[in-house]
């Protein structure tokens, strides 16, 4: 029988799979190109959906953002505000993130790795720890976990879109 932490860790392995497959082979150009004025670019899609699970698992575990803690902040060199993951950007904002394929893919590596990590100290009893009271009911570790997992599908989803999109304009 599959343990909770197995299905979890499956899960964003796939959101990792999905990020590789869009990243190769993508230039900056290819990465910032959009198929409408304010549609979302694969560079931000790959890049919030990245913030977006490094900032909600290190503050379900109380630990510093991999973003930050590790310099992807610096590397990336987008001029974003450490907390900044990117949610209501403007279409100015996501068209100003450019950055190279290899440095999306090493900051999504690092932040998955850590992901991983934790995942594997996570029991069924761990699942039910809240961890956000500023919601009704209280956010458990498990429904933070999912929601995460939920939201990266849909924007892997995406940036696998735009990337076939992308490809077929020649």
């Amino acid at each position: 029988m599959a343990e909770a932490h197995d299905v979890l860790v499956d899960g964003f392995g796939r959101v990792r799979e999905v990020v590789h497959a869009v990243l190769r082979g993508m230039t900056p150009d290819d990465l910032a190109w959009r198929p409408g004025p304010g549609a979302n670019t694969i560079g931000w899609l790959v890049w919030h959906l990245t913030r977006v699970q490094d900032d909600h698992v290190a503050d379900a575990f109380d630990l510093p953002q991999v973003w930050a803690e590790h310099g992807w902040a610096q590397r990336l060199g987008l001029g974003r505000p450490l907390g900044d993951t990117g949610y209501g950007d403007s279409a100015q904002q996501v068209g100003e993130v450019r950055a190279e394929a290899d440095a999306l893919a090493g900051y999504h590596d690092a932040v998955h790795a850590r992901t991983v990590e934790l995942l594997a100290g996570v029991d069924a009893a761990e699942l039910d720890r809240v961890v956000d009271t500023s919601w009704d009911p209280p956010v458990t570790l498990g429904v933070r976990l999912v929601s995460v997992l939920a939201d990266d599908l849909q924007h892997a989803g995406q940036a696998a879109y735009v990337h076939g999109l992308a490809r077929a304009r020649g």
